[in-house]
Protein backbone atom coordinates (compact mmCIF):
# COMPACT_ATOMS: atom_id res chain seq x y z
CA UNK A 1 0.00 0.00 0.00
CA UNK A 2 2.80 2.41 0.90
CA UNK A 3 4.48 1.86 -2.47
CA UNK A 4 1.44 3.25 -4.25
CA UNK A 5 1.04 6.33 -2.05
CA UNK A 6 3.16 8.52 -4.40
CA UNK A 7 0.96 7.38 -7.28
CA UNK A 8 -2.19 8.38 -5.38
CA UNK A 9 -0.64 11.74 -4.51
CA UNK A 10 0.34 12.40 -8.13
CA UNK A 11 -3.14 11.44 -9.32
CA UNK A 12 -4.73 13.83 -6.81
CA UNK A 13 -2.45 16.68 -7.89
CA UNK A 14 -3.15 16.00 -11.57
CA UNK A 15 -6.88 16.06 -10.87
CA UNK A 16 -6.49 19.45 -9.16
CA UNK A 17 -4.02 21.15 -11.46
CA UNK A 18 -4.45 19.58 -14.90
CA UNK A 19 -7.29 22.02 -15.79
CA UNK A 20 -5.04 24.91 -14.76
CA UNK A 21 -2.21 23.55 -16.91
CA UNK A 22 -4.59 23.28 -19.86
CA UNK A 23 -5.75 26.84 -19.21
CA UNK A 24 -2.15 28.05 -19.17
CA UNK A 25 -1.32 26.20 -22.39
CA UNK A 26 -4.29 27.60 -24.33
CA UNK A 27 -3.52 31.13 -23.12
CA UNK A 28 -0.56 30.94 -25.54
CA UNK A 29 -2.63 29.45 -28.38
CA UNK A 30 -2.68 31.49 -31.59
CA UNK A 31 -6.37 30.79 -32.07
CA UNK A 32 -9.70 31.66 -30.46
CA UNK A 33 -10.84 28.04 -30.45
CA UNK A 34 -9.60 25.14 -28.32
CA UNK A 35 -7.43 23.75 -31.13
CA UNK A 36 -3.69 24.41 -31.08
CA UNK A 37 -2.62 26.62 -34.00
CA UNK A 38 0.67 28.02 -32.76
CA UNK A 39 2.43 29.88 -29.95
CA UNK A 40 1.80 33.56 -29.21
CA UNK A 41 1.95 36.14 -26.41
CA UNK A 42 -0.63 38.41 -28.08
CA UNK A 43 -3.50 37.54 -25.75
CA UNK A 44 -1.55 38.78 -22.73
CA UNK A 45 -1.08 42.14 -24.42
CA UNK A 46 -4.75 42.27 -25.42
CA UNK A 47 -5.76 41.96 -21.76
CA UNK A 48 -4.40 45.45 -21.05
CA UNK A 49 -6.04 46.87 -24.17
CA UNK A 50 -9.49 45.66 -23.11
CA UNK A 51 -11.08 48.60 -21.28
CA UNK A 52 -13.67 46.44 -19.49
CA UNK A 53 -11.04 44.09 -18.10
CA UNK A 54 -8.78 46.95 -17.03
CA UNK A 55 -11.65 48.75 -15.29
CA UNK A 56 -12.69 45.56 -13.52
CA UNK A 57 -9.11 44.90 -12.46
CA UNK A 58 -8.73 48.40 -11.02
CA UNK A 59 -12.06 48.06 -9.17
CA UNK A 60 -11.03 44.69 -7.74
CA UNK A 61 -7.63 45.99 -6.64
CA UNK A 62 -9.16 49.07 -4.99
CA UNK A 63 -11.78 47.02 -3.16
CA UNK A 64 -9.29 44.36 -2.08
CA UNK A 65 -6.72 46.87 -0.81
CA UNK A 66 -9.23 48.97 1.18
CA UNK A 67 -11.02 45.91 2.57
CA UNK A 68 -7.69 44.32 3.53
CA UNK A 69 -6.49 47.41 5.40
CA UNK A 70 -9.67 47.81 7.44
CA UNK A 71 -10.27 44.09 8.00
CA UNK A 72 -6.68 43.54 9.13
CA UNK A 73 -6.76 46.46 11.56
CA UNK A 74 -10.16 45.63 13.05
CA UNK A 75 -9.55 41.87 13.02
CA UNK A 76 -6.18 42.16 14.78
CA UNK A 77 -7.66 44.23 17.60
CA UNK A 78 -10.67 41.90 17.84
CA UNK A 79 -8.42 38.82 18.02
CA UNK A 80 -6.32 40.44 20.72
CA UNK A 81 -9.43 41.30 22.74
CA UNK A 82 -10.77 37.72 22.43
CA UNK A 83 -7.39 36.35 23.49
CA UNK A 84 -7.23 38.64 26.51
CA UNK A 85 -10.80 37.96 27.68
CA UNK A 86 -10.67 34.23 26.89
CA UNK A 87 -14.18 33.78 25.52
CA UNK A 88 -14.18 30.41 23.72
CA UNK A 89 -17.88 30.53 22.85
CA UNK A 90 -17.44 33.87 21.09
CA UNK A 91 -14.32 32.63 19.32
CA UNK A 92 -16.14 29.54 18.15
CA UNK A 93 -18.93 31.63 16.66
CA UNK A 94 -16.42 33.02 14.15
CA UNK A 95 -16.46 29.71 12.31
CA UNK A 96 -20.16 30.19 11.60
CA UNK A 97 -19.19 32.98 9.21
CA UNK A 98 -16.81 30.65 7.38
CA UNK A 99 -19.29 27.76 7.24
CA UNK A 100 -22.22 29.85 6.03
CA UNK A 101 -22.80 29.52 2.26
CA UNK A 102 -21.72 32.61 0.33
CA UNK A 103 -25.17 33.00 -1.17
CA UNK A 104 -26.66 33.24 2.34
CA UNK A 105 -24.06 35.81 3.40
CA UNK A 106 -24.62 37.82 0.23
CA UNK A 107 -28.41 37.86 0.55
CA UNK A 108 -28.23 38.83 4.23
CA UNK A 109 -25.87 41.72 3.44
CA UNK A 110 -28.11 42.82 0.57
CA UNK A 111 -31.19 42.85 2.82
CA UNK A 112 -29.27 44.76 5.49
CA UNK A 113 -28.05 47.39 3.00
CA UNK A 114 -31.52 47.82 1.52
CA UNK A 115 -32.98 48.32 4.99
CA UNK A 116 -30.30 50.84 5.94
CA UNK A 117 -30.57 52.76 2.69
CA UNK A 118 -34.23 53.50 3.33
CA UNK A 119 -33.01 55.88 6.03
CA UNK A 120 -29.73 57.02 4.45
CA UNK A 121 -31.07 57.54 0.91
CA UNK A 122 -28.09 55.74 -0.66
CA UNK A 123 -27.74 53.14 -3.39
CA UNK A 124 -25.62 50.05 -3.97
CA UNK A 125 -22.13 50.83 -5.22
CA UNK A 126 -18.44 50.55 -4.50
CA UNK A 127 -18.99 51.42 -0.83
CA UNK A 128 -21.37 48.49 -0.28
CA UNK A 129 -18.93 46.08 -1.93
CA UNK A 130 -16.09 47.29 0.32
CA UNK A 131 -18.26 46.98 3.44
CA UNK A 132 -19.32 43.47 2.42
CA UNK A 133 -15.72 42.41 1.82
CA UNK A 134 -14.63 43.79 5.19
CA UNK A 135 -17.49 41.86 6.79
CA UNK A 136 -16.61 38.41 5.45
CA UNK A 137 -12.84 38.97 5.63
CA UNK A 138 -12.86 39.74 9.36
CA UNK A 139 -13.32 36.10 10.33
CA UNK A 140 -10.22 35.05 8.35
CA UNK A 141 -8.11 37.73 10.01
CA UNK A 142 -9.30 36.96 13.55
CA UNK A 143 -8.74 33.22 13.17
CA UNK A 144 -5.20 33.66 11.77
CA UNK A 145 -4.21 36.16 14.48
CA UNK A 146 -5.71 33.98 17.24
CA UNK A 147 -3.65 31.04 15.98
CA UNK A 148 -0.55 33.20 16.33
CA UNK A 149 -1.57 34.46 19.78
CA UNK A 150 -1.92 30.89 21.09
CA UNK A 151 1.85 30.57 20.81
CA UNK A 152 2.46 33.92 22.51
CA UNK A 153 3.90 34.01 26.04
CA UNK A 154 1.73 36.24 28.23
CA UNK A 155 4.61 36.78 30.63
CA UNK A 156 6.29 39.04 28.06
CA UNK A 157 3.48 41.59 28.38
CA UNK A 158 3.47 41.22 32.17
CA UNK A 159 7.21 41.88 32.23
CA UNK A 160 6.71 45.02 30.14
CA UNK A 161 4.01 46.22 32.55
CA UNK A 162 6.29 45.55 35.52
CA UNK A 163 8.95 47.72 33.87
CA UNK A 164 6.53 50.65 33.68
CA UNK A 165 4.92 50.22 30.27
CA UNK A 166 1.21 50.90 29.87
CA UNK A 167 -1.08 48.29 28.29
CA UNK A 168 -0.95 50.16 24.98
CA UNK A 169 2.86 50.42 25.09
CA UNK A 170 3.16 46.73 25.91
CA UNK A 171 0.94 45.88 22.94
CA UNK A 172 2.71 48.28 20.57
CA UNK A 173 6.32 47.49 21.43
CA UNK A 174 6.10 43.86 22.56
CA UNK A 175 3.01 42.08 21.26
CA UNK A 176 2.54 43.73 17.84
CA UNK A 177 6.11 43.08 16.60
CA UNK A 178 5.83 39.41 17.57
CA UNK A 179 2.45 39.20 15.82
CA UNK A 180 3.72 40.87 12.65
CA UNK A 181 4.24 37.65 10.62
CA UNK A 182 0.68 36.58 11.47
CA UNK A 183 -0.71 40.02 10.67
CA UNK A 184 0.98 40.04 7.26
CA UNK A 185 -0.21 36.49 6.58
CA UNK A 186 -3.77 37.46 7.52
CA UNK A 187 -3.60 40.53 5.28
CA UNK A 188 -2.38 38.50 2.29
CA UNK A 189 -5.10 35.90 2.83
CA UNK A 190 -7.70 38.66 3.20
CA UNK A 191 -6.55 40.29 -0.06
CA UNK A 192 -6.75 36.97 -1.89
CA UNK A 193 -10.26 36.19 -0.64
CA UNK A 194 -11.48 39.71 -1.40
CA UNK A 195 -9.99 39.91 -4.89
CA UNK A 196 -11.39 36.51 -5.85
CA UNK A 197 -14.95 36.86 -4.51
CA UNK A 198 -17.83 36.70 -6.97
CA UNK A 199 -21.06 35.52 -5.30
CA UNK A 200 -21.30 38.09 -2.51
CA UNK A 201 -19.95 40.89 -4.71
CA UNK A 202 -22.48 40.25 -7.47
CA UNK A 203 -25.33 40.67 -4.96
CA UNK A 204 -24.18 43.93 -3.35
CA UNK A 205 -22.49 45.66 -6.32
CA UNK A 206 -24.00 48.65 -8.07
CA UNK A 207 -24.05 49.59 -11.73
CA UNK A 208 -20.56 51.14 -11.82
CA UNK A 209 -18.84 48.80 -9.35
CA UNK A 210 -18.32 45.62 -11.36
CA UNK A 211 -15.26 43.66 -10.28
CA UNK A 212 -12.95 41.51 -12.37
CA UNK A 213 -14.57 38.15 -11.42
CA UNK A 214 -17.96 39.55 -12.45
CA UNK A 215 -16.64 40.70 -15.84
CA UNK A 216 -14.83 37.41 -16.45
CA UNK A 217 -17.98 35.44 -15.62
CA UNK A 218 -20.03 37.57 -18.02
CA UNK A 219 -17.46 37.07 -20.80
CA UNK A 220 -17.13 33.33 -20.16
CA UNK A 221 -20.90 32.82 -20.56
CA UNK A 222 -20.55 33.99 -24.18
CA UNK A 223 -17.65 31.61 -24.83
CA UNK A 224 -14.17 31.27 -23.37
CA UNK A 225 -11.97 33.99 -24.81
CA UNK A 226 -8.16 33.62 -25.02
CA UNK A 227 -7.96 36.99 -23.24
CA UNK A 228 -9.84 35.47 -20.32
CA UNK A 229 -7.45 32.51 -20.39
CA UNK A 230 -4.44 34.83 -20.24
CA UNK A 231 -5.94 36.95 -17.47
CA UNK A 232 -6.91 33.85 -15.49
CA UNK A 233 -3.33 32.61 -15.64
CA UNK A 234 -2.02 35.95 -14.35
CA UNK A 235 -4.56 35.96 -11.51
CA UNK A 236 -3.81 32.33 -10.60
CA UNK A 237 -0.05 32.93 -10.49
CA UNK A 238 -0.40 36.20 -8.56
CA UNK A 239 -2.85 34.91 -5.97
CA UNK A 240 -0.96 31.62 -5.72
CA UNK A 241 2.19 33.50 -4.75
CA UNK A 242 0.24 35.47 -2.13
CA UNK A 243 -1.20 32.27 -0.65
CA UNK A 244 2.25 30.65 -0.47
CA UNK A 245 3.75 33.72 1.17
CA UNK A 246 0.81 33.88 3.59
CA UNK A 247 1.25 30.23 4.58
CA UNK A 248 4.97 30.72 4.99
CA UNK A 249 4.52 33.71 7.26
CA UNK A 250 1.73 32.06 9.26
CA UNK A 251 3.91 29.04 10.04
CA UNK A 252 6.86 31.23 10.99
CA UNK A 253 7.46 31.23 14.73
Amino acid sequence: MKRFLPVYACAAYLFLYLPLLALGAFSFNDSKIAVWHGFTFDWYGNVFRNSALVEGMLNSLLIAVVATLFATLIGTLAAYALWQKRLPWLTGSLYLSLLSPEIVTGVSLLVFFQWMFRFLKLQLGMHTVILAHISFSLAYVVIVILARLRTFDRSLEEAANDLGATDWQAFRYVTAPLLLPGIVAAALLCFTVSFDDYVITSLVAGVNSETLPMIIYAMARKGVSPEVNALSVMITVGLGVLVLVSGRLESKR
